[in-house]
């Protein structure tokens, strides 16, 4: 994979493979993209220890698993400072099936919360209403099972929880990884 091409979901599965964390791509890319949103600043040489990931105590990654570390490290930060919104959640393609698709969106964002919550910021008690009712909507996602009677709408369903988790990431960035932007920097 060359250096500047973003990972895929499959990318990060086989990186997860080879480096033996307990997680899978959908979560890791969640972890780490609540931990930024949250307003931490990872040091990529120490980006898995600082997510306790499962498995990652001790894995010390290869140089080219190290630049694939950086890589989706940089692809994250660079998500979601994107001034024209095109952050997206990390999830398998939509030739996979509903049920893959729909545990990769719960697994996302139980990731996502660990992430958050790993950050520590003062930034976190002083979130809006809104946006700790997204922290409490990704709460519900994480703790939800799937269950599928109508395909299409079912299918419609999961992309509007999708968007609904593109955009509670840009909000809870915005409060609290975006503080110190200038106003007309930040998300309204």
């Amino acid at each position: 994979m060359p250096a500047n091409e973003p990972l895929s979901h499959d990318d990060l599965d086989a990186l997860i493979v080879r480096l033996r964390l307990g997680v899978d791509a959908s979560e890791l890319h969640g972890s780490l993209c609540g931990y930024l949103a949250g307003g931490a600043t990872p040091n990529g040489s120490r980006l898995l220890a600082a997510l306790e990931l499962e498995g990652a105590e001790g894995v010390t990654p290869s140089p080219s698993d190290q630049a694939a570390l950086d890589t989706l490290l940089r692809q994250c930060r660079d998500a979601l400072a994107d001034p024209d919104l095109g952050f997206e959640p990390l999830l398998p393609a939509d030739d996979r099936t509903l049920d893959e698709r729909a545990d990769a969106v719960a697994e996302w964002c139980r990731g996502f919360l660990g992430g958050f919550g790993l950050a520590g910021t003062d930034a976190h008690a002083s979130l809006s209403d809104d946006a700790q009712e997204v922290l409490r909507d990704f709460g519900t996602i994480a703790a939800s099972s799937f269950d599928f009677d109508d395909a299409a709408e079912d299918e419609d369903a999961l992309i509007e929880v999708q968007e609904f988790l593109r955009v509670g990431t840009l909000l809870l960035y915005t409060e609290s990884a975006g503080r110190g932007q200038s106003g007309s920097d930040r998300l309204h």
